[in-house]
């Protein structure tokens, strides 16, 4: 069964024109097209190396101080963006099978219902450039486009994480790339993107998903001697030196200077590689702007995923619980945007999909968990009273499987493993403002105060009242198990202050 979602955007989607004495005036914009940005394991902190994202979309928009994704981890995030759901929803729990990646989406039908299904329902052109869903297109042939989508252009071999020699099933049509300058996967999928915009016609929604600054984050050649002297950021959490009150897969060693050396030489790769993904973002708002559309087009930019550093002596991944993994960068403009703000009220990936729909009139179905966001793109915002309280954080373990699978997803840095790194267990998270509560299927727990202690160095839940824990237990566990209507409900609940210290 479907439902349409209340239409905001006839309160946003304006332009200035000018009245006949003069005065410019708003008119309304009807069926505005949409461009979505989606980068790779991109850190929160990172943008701040992108000039063209700062004056082309920051100073021009909103930016949200407060974005996570609910699933630090490619696919089950990417998943989330196409249906508006929580992975628990989706049924994507990791990059490949039994538990996620393409197969999975695929296997479970997810696929005939999507944000490109709903809008391309609602008479928008649709268009697809870059990665997909982790392992695609395993299982199926080569040449296959997923329902809702116009036009196509994703890759098809791994290779295309090395940004080079790769293989793109081109709206059917398989066409190989090789090693020159101009075969750079980040480059290509602009010009593509470019190219769908300027063919006109109905208005357009873009998605365009680049592969940096996932690892190896090999940079285009124009930009491989960029930030020479860059180190991986230093917070207090770097290396943190006491893990002794952390769950038990992170008591490990300090990290070596040897390993510190290997992080710094992958961040300058990821700032880098980040360059190009700067110069889609000229070339998208140059052709927007040449074609005329650039006033009726709202423009969004985040990645999948965080990344960390070398925080809590982690190596270069993601996947975790922290902060570094599940806040990211979100930034919109816009028609009717107001330029240069910033937005603190809570705001998940599983509110892309029907901030989309909401903008373009598009009906939406009843299984979506998140919420629109067209009501913080305005010149007024709700109180943050009466807005979310709290979301879920989600991560399941991959299962072993007999044979060792491929994974669809080659390793953030190509060095070998620590020895003796234990990789993350289950674990559900709520976030709230002010502080994150997790629980592992270890049986570990973590309580962090995030106004007092941001970079979670003190873990609070062994000192906490058993009262206040049992009651963030049983709102995690209603956050575990929503769906639709019954998420916002459980995001919006009042939650336990934590004791003041």
């Amino acid at each position: 069964m479907k439902t349409v979602i209340l239409l905001c955007a006839a309160v946003l989607a304006v332009t200035p024109i000018m009245s006949p004495d003069g005065v410019s005036v708003a008119a309304p914009v009807q069926k505005p097209n949409i461009v979505f940005i989606l980068t790779d394991d991109l850190d929160a902190r990172s943008i701040e190396v992108m000039p063209k994202l700062k004056t082309l979309l920051v100073d021009r928009g909103v930016t949200f101080s407060n974005f996570f994704v609910s699933y630090p981890l490619c696919c089950p995030s990417r998943a989330t963006i196409l249906r508006g759901q929580y992975a628990h929803n989706t049924g994507v729990l990791g990059n490949r099978p039994p538990i996620g990646g393409f197969e999975t989406f695929h296997e479970l039908g997810r696929e005939s219902s999507t944000a490109a299904t709903w809008l391309q329902a609602a008479g928008y052109r649709t268009g697809y450039f870059g990665k997909y869903l982790n392992g695609y297109p395993t299982g199926v042939e080569p040449t296959y486009v997923p329902p809702g989508w116009d036009e196509w252009a994703s890759p098809v071999t791994n290779s295309a994480y090395r940004m080079f020699d790769y293989r793109m099933n081109e709206n059917g049509r398989m066409v190989s790339y090789g090693s020159r300058p101009e075969d750079y996967i980040t480059d290509i999928l602009a010009a593509k993107a470019a190219a769908f915009i300027r063919r006109g016609g109905k208005p357009f929604f873009v998605h365009l998903a680049t592969y940096a600054p996932h690892g190896p984050a090999t940079p285009a050649p124009r930009h491989a001697s960029m930030f020479p002297d860059a180190r991986a950021p230093r917070p207090p959490s770097f290396n943190e030196a006491d893990v002794s009150d952390k769950p038990q897969w992170l008591r490990r060693p300090q990290l070596t200077d040897r390993q510190i050396a290997r992080l710094d030489q992958l961040y300058r790769r990821r700032l880098q590689s980040l360059q190009a993904v700067d110069d889609v973002i000229g070339t998208l708002v140059d052709t927007l702007r040449a074609t005329g559309e650039l006033q009726r087009t709202f423009i969004f930019f985040t990645s999948d995923n965080g990344f960390h550093l070398g925080e809590h002596r982690l190596p270069a991944g993601k996947n975790t619980p922290y902060e570094e993994d599940v806040r990211v960068p979100l930034v919109v403009v816009g028609p009717g945007v107001p330029a240069g703000r910033t937005v603190e009220h809570l705001a998940v990936n599983i509110d892309l999909a029907p901030t989309w729909a909401d903008l373009a009139g598009a009906a939406m179905p009843a299984f979506v968990d998140g919420r629109t966001l067209v009501h913080l793109l305005g010149s007024t915002l709700p109180p943050l009273s009466q807005w979310r309280r709290t979301f879920l954080i989600e991560h399941v373990a991959q299962p072993r499987t007999r044979g060792g699978d491929r994974d669809p997803e080659p390793p953030d840095d190509p060095a070998p493993a620590s020895p003796g790194l234990r990789a993350v267990p289950t674990f559900s998270g709520l976030r709230t403002q002010d502080y994150v509560y997790v629980e592992y299927a270890t049986g570990d727990r973590e309580l962090y105060d995030l106004r007092r202690d941001p970079f979670e160095l003190e873990n609070l839940a062994a000192r906490t009242d058993q009262r206040i824990l049992a009651e963030l237990a049983a709102r995690l566990a209603a956050l575990r198990r929503c769906t639709a209507a019954s998420c916002r409900s459980a995001e919006n609940a009042a939650l336990p202050p934590l004791p003041s210290r």
